[in-house]
């Protein structure tokens, strides 16, 4: 199990990494792109499919085509863990010593895209000052590992329980295993 957590896991987390690396150096290089989150989290879904095929992997090659709803959900979670940690540290890594002042640009996105949605002035002031408030918490590196998680993981749990449902599969009743 630890073998196939490792091989998707690291491919999971090597794709949202290069993508998180990539959109922060987008953002940065063009403050005012038009972003769509819907297509984001589409692709985070689809990236996370990973964990499908992990699961259905060590099904398939290791337990004989059986694999208990626990059991699979306990091999996607871990994928999905495994993924969002290598998300987590490489996104984090490339902020604090590549790009510290994205969170100025990132503002600046959000104002500039709020601006295009119509805000009054007032909604511009009190928006600015939410993303200055989370610009200070997010010096504490506690706070920033765990808003990283939070950015990827629940879509990461989800996707390996949906899997799970999929691909669990009981063996014939006269042929029972350990699961």
């Amino acid at each position: 199990m630890k073998k196939n957590i490792l091989i998707f896991g690291l491919i999971l987390g090597a794709i949202l990494a290069i993508h998180a690396v990539y959109m922060m150096s987008l953002l940065m290089d063009n403050p005012d792109m038009v972003s769509n989150d819907l297509v984001g989290y589409v692709a985070m879904v689809v990236v996370f499919s990973l964990t499908f095929f992990g699961i259905r992997n060590y099904r398939n090659k290791y337990l004989n085509g059986f694999i208990s709803l626990g059991h699979a959900f306990k091999t996607g979670a871990l994928i999905a863990l495994l993924g969002s940690t290598l998300y987590v540290m490489v996104g984090l890594s490339y902020y604090y010593l590549f790009v510290p002042d994205f969170l100025d640009k990132y503002t600046q996105h959000v104002l500039s895209m709020a601006t295009r949605n119509g805000a009054t002035p007032a909604e511009l002031d009190a928006k600015a000052a939410e993303l200055a408030q989370f610009k200070e918490l997010y010096k504490n590196p506690l706070f920033a590992i765990l808003i990283s998680y939070a950015e990827v993981l629940p879509v990461g749990l989800v996707v390996a329980f949906v899997s799970s449902l999929f691909l669990k599969r009981k063996p014939p009743v006269g042929n029972q295993q350990q699961v």
